[in-house]
């Protein structure tokens, strides 16, 4: 069988996604239809690629060597065939939500200041890796642990995380919050690039009811009208106020690392060294 491009977007999307279901639904394709896939590529290559005997799939040996070249080869397909490859080259920075956080606009300004004749073009992205892995992007900056193949991170900074809470709440009467005190809501996890999950909670103390949305503004939107509450960090109260959420530091919970990503074995923007020097004295900069 002739393999095509959509069997490398399917073997990503289930490295990505950790499940055939997340996968499938992020393809909009049928549960079965992407299994056959998948068994369409690993017969092809004559190798398992993906381990199934536990609930949470993994990749095995050869599946995580194959994730770097199916990466690198579908983020080159995508810039080849993207129309805008053949005019001036912007610098395409992804992100899935706060970008840097308050340290945004400070970067993008010393960006204009010492490389004008380059746009660094902020691209917000709604799925786990900014577009990174389907070559929207040329970089990411992404949080929480970074799994998907064909991906080299360098770590910017670690930020503290934050109670989300309903400004008219209980909650939000008290100056710290910890993960216990959570629990009685229903927790609005981002289930496309949060860094939140249930495992976050000692199992004893484990929340029973979750709300499940795909995006910053559905889980701003299900705190802001009372039906949940959530977690983010330090970064979300600097770039999403609004008067009904009240922000909290969250005492027992970690922190979460920010990572700066990009492409393994492709060819990268001529840019992004310099980028990655910006990003790193920005993030290490005094507060002012």
């Amino acid at each position: 069988m002739t393999m095509e491009l959509r069997h490398l977007r399917a073997f990503l999307a289930i490295a990505e996604e950790g499940t055939i279901t997340r996968a499938a639904a992020r393809l909009h394709i049928g549960q079965p239809a992407l299994s056959r896939t998948l068994r369409q590529l690993e017969g092809h290559l004559g190798v398992r690629l993906v381990d199934r005997s536990t609930h949470h799939l993994e990749l095995t040996a050869a599946g995580r060597r194959f994730g770097d070249k199916a990466a690198a080869a579908l983020a080159a397909v995508e810039t080849a065939f993207d129309p805008n490859s053949l005019a001036a080259l912007p610098l395409r920075l992804g992100h899935p939500w706060a970008a840097l956080g308050d340290l945004t606009v400070p970067l993008l300004r010393r960006w204009d200041a010492e490389y004008p004749e380059v746009p660094l073009e902020l691209r917000r992205v709604d799925d786990r890796t900014a577009g990174l892995t389907r070559g929207k992007v040329d970089a990411a900056l992404l949080r929480g642990e970074v799994t998907a193949p064909g991906l080299v991170t360098e770590l910017l900074l670690e930020e503290e995380r934050v109670a989300v809470v309903p400004a008219d709440s209980s909650l939000a009467e008290r100056g710290s919050l910890t993960l216990a005190d959570l629990t009685e809501w229903p927790i609005a996890l981002n289930t496309v690039a949060g860094t939140t999950t249930l495992d976050l909670w000692p199992a004893a103390v484990r929340p029973t009811t979750t709300i499940e949305v795909v995006n910053t503004d559905e889980w701003l939107t299900a705190i802001a009208v009372g039906r949940a509450v959530g977690i983010s960090t330090t970064a979300t109260p600097r770039l999403h106020t609004h008067p009904t959420i009240a922000y909290r530091p969250l005492t027992d919970a970690p922190p979460v690392p920010l990572f700066l990503a990009w492409r393994r074995g492709t060819p990268a923007h001529p840019a992004l060294p310099q980028l990655l020097r910006l990003a790193r004295e920005v993030a290490t900069a005094p507060s002012p």
